[in-house]
């Protein structure tokens, strides 16, 4: 089982920066995916960027060039990195934790941490 805290959230104006964290605890094996996660009111949550163990990433379109996502493997953390923030970047964001095993997939969320861009 992992758990995962976030922190970093809060309001920031527009074309601010954020970094938020995620520590994880528990087993991380080196096969897992970690991630970002966002979810507007109203909205379906959706994928922000991804890193595996060896560090390729992906991103959704709407915030390449402006976020990073990296990894500590070490320290079992994933961070992202916010620049150029937009009121349209407000959300809940959620870390991720994606397992495969042979077929079957495990997810492990954290709790959230809110993200508000505002002027």
């Amino acid at each position: 089982q992992v758990q995962l805290v976030e922190s970093g959230g809060g309001l920031v104006q527009p074309g601010g920066s954020l970094r938020l964290s995620c520590a994880a605890s528990g087993t991380i094996f080196n096969s897992d995916t970690m991630g970002w996660y966002r979810q507007a009111p109203g909205k379906q949550r959706e994928l922000v960027a991804t890193i595996t163990t060896g560090g390729t990433t992906n991103y959704v379109d709407s915030v390449k060039g402006r976020f990073t996502i990296s990894r500590d493997n070490a320290k079992k953390t994933v961070y992202l990195q916010m620049h150029s923030l937009k009121p349209e970047d407000t959300a809940v964001y959620y870390c991720n934790v994606h397992r495969r095993l042979g077929s079957s997939n495990f997810d492990s969320w954290g709790q959230g941490t809110q993200v508000t861009v505002s002027s």
